[in-house]
């Protein structure tokens, strides 16, 4: 293996939608992950989102890029590439 290899990272692209909740015992009304898709291009996981973002049942999506480590399996902090309608915080994720 040479050393490029070792230290390669994965890259992910990800369209992400969510769903409103309601008021309930679990806590006041927000949004939960209803979808997680992922695509070969940052171009087709942004289109993904716009799509979805005007579908009547989506409260919201995002387009997003991460990385893993392929050994350690750490993925880094997502780099956002649209973020549409109702979406949680970042801090929330």
């Amino acid at each position: 293996m040479t050393s490029s290899e070792q230290t390669a990272e994965k890259i992910h692209y990800i369209c992400q939608t969510y769903v409103e909740t309601k008021a309930g015992r679990d806590g006041p009304a927000g949004v939960k992950i209803a979808k997680q898709l992922e695509y070969s291009t940052a171009s087709e996981a942004q289109n993904r989102a716009e799509r979805e973002a005007l579908s009547e049942d989506c409260a919201g999506a995002d387009a997003y890029i991460v990385s893993e480590d392929p050994y350690s399996g750490e993925v880094g902090t997502p780099s956002f590439l649209i973020r549409l309608g109702n979406v949680p915080e970042f801090d929330d994720l």
